[in-house]
C-alpha cells in the first residue's frame, strides 16, 4: 500500500491546487457579484437570475455544461481550466449571498458617515466596507471552501486527473479497493482539518488584534 501513497498524494496536491484556484475565482465573483448588485435594478435581476441558477442545478451539471457546451461556440477549455470556471462560477453564487448577508450586518450609520464627509464611493468600498465584511465571512468562506474542495471530485468526470480519478486509476491493480478509499477519505479529511485549522488561527489573531 506505500506504493500507492505516491499516486495518492500526487491526486491530492492536484486537488488542491484546483480547488484553491476555483477558490479563488469563486471569491472575486461572489464580491463582485454583491457590489455590482447595489448599483443598480437591472445588474441586481442578472446576478439573481445566476445565483438562482446555480444554486438550483447540481455542480455536476455545470461542469459538464462547461466542459462539453463552451467548445460547441468555438471556446475549447482543458478539463483542468474547466474545472477552476465550474468551481469558481459555482462557488461564486454561494459567496455573493455570503458577502450579501455580510453587508447586513454593517452599521448604516458608517457609510452615512462616510459620505458625509465625501469620501469617494471607491475608498468607502476598500477602507470601511470591505475589511469589515472580511472579517465577517471568513468562517463561512472555510465553509465553502472546503464544499468546492470535496466537490472537486465530480471533475473527475471529464477526465482530469485529481485525487477520486487518481484512486479509480488504482483500483485496477489492487486487491483491496476498501484501503484505496479509506486512504482517499483520510486525504480529503486532512485537507479540510488543515483548512479549518488555519481559519481558526486567523480568527483568533484577528480577535487579539481587536482587543489589544
Amino acid at each position: 500500500m506505500m506504493a500507492d501513497a505516491g499516486p495518492l498524494l500526487h491526486g491530492a496536491a492536484a486537488t488542491l491546487a484546483l480547488s484553491l484556484l476555483g477558490t479563488i475565482l469563486a471569491t472575486a465573483i461572489g464580491v463582485a457579484a454583491a457590489i455590482a448588485a447595489q448599483c443598480g435594478s437591472i445588474l441586481r435581476w442578472l446576478i439573481t437570475v445566476y445565483v438562482s441558477f446555480i444554486r438550483g442545478t447540481p455542480l455536476l451539471i455545470q461542469i459538464l455544461i462547461i466542459y462539453y457546451i463552451l467548445p460547441a461556440v468555438g471556446i475549447d477549455i482543458p478539463p483542468f481550466g474547466a474545472g477552476v470556471i465550474a468551481l469558481g462560477v459555482n462557488g461564486g453564487a454561494h459567496i455573493r449571498e455570503i458577502v450579501r448577508g455580510a453587508l447586513t450586518a454593517i452599521p448604516a450609520g458608517q457609510i452615512e458617515a462616510a459620505r458625509a464627509l465625501a469620501l469617494p464611493r471607491r475608498l468607502i468600498w476598500t477602507r470601511i466596507i470591505l475589511p469589515q465584511v472580511f472579517a465577517l465571512v471568513l468562517p463561512p468562506l472555510t465553509v465553502e471552501f472546503s464544499a468546492l474542495l470535496k466537490g472537486s471530485a465530480l471533475i473527475s468526470v471529464i477526465g482530469y486527473v485529481e485525487l477520486t480519478r487518481q484512486s479509480q486509476y488504482l483500483l485496477a491493480s489492487t486487491a483491496h479497493p476498501f484501503i484505496i478509499w479509506l486512504l482517499t477519505a483520510l486525504l480529503y479529511f486532512a485537507m479540510c482539518f488543515a483548512l479549518a485549522t488555519v481559519t481558526d488561527r486567523i480568527q483568533r489573531q484577528n480577535s487579539r488584534r481587536s482587543l489589544a
